[in-house]
């Protein structure tokens, strides 16, 4: 694969640095297919998702956050191979899984709830009031008098 180069956008932008890094890490890295999970979003800030986990139970799952990484993980409590059946088609899957999503610095983990198979992470966009859009006024003078050039 040849690498990308984002070295252009950045030429506009700043404090985008480590954006390079996130491309790169979603090129590289192979694509989950498993569990099915759905990203969605319910409002303006309100996100959710939700992951097919069906065949688990509630406490065979766990949802970890750190550094703004969601992981969602579950685990079989019991992976052994049931001897007795000769499988024809074997199409349920019951393996573990890991799924990690990396999260926007301003999102934050309101609940999850388990319900009919479906494990639903409820997701909330909260910007702090220094970090809202805000108009900057325009002075006449930028520079004490002190500091002014001579």
């Amino acid at each position: 694969m040849s690498n990308l180069s984002l070295t252009p956008l950045f030429c506009r932008s700043i404090g985008f640095d480590r954006l390079n890094d996130l491309f790169d890490h979603a090129l590289l890295s192979e694509t989950q297919h498993y569990p099915a999970y759905n990203i969605e979003k319910t409002g303006d800030h309100n996100y959710r998702i939700i992951v097919s986990a069906a065949g688990f139970k509630q406490d065979e799952l766990s949802i970890h956050l750190e550094n703004q990484v969601l992981s969602i993980s579950g685990k079989h409590a019991d992976q052994t191979e049931d001897d007795t059946a000769e499988y024809l088609h074997k199409g349920i899957a019951r393996r573990s899984f890991k799924l990690s999503l990396r999260l926007d610095e301003h999102i934050e983990v309101q609940h999850a709830h388990f319900e009919n198979g479906l494990l639903t992470i409820q997701l909330q966009r909260i910007v702090p009031e220094e970090k809202m859009p805000r108009k900057i006024p325009i002075g006449q003078k930028l520079l004490t008098d002190e500091h002014s050039i001579k």
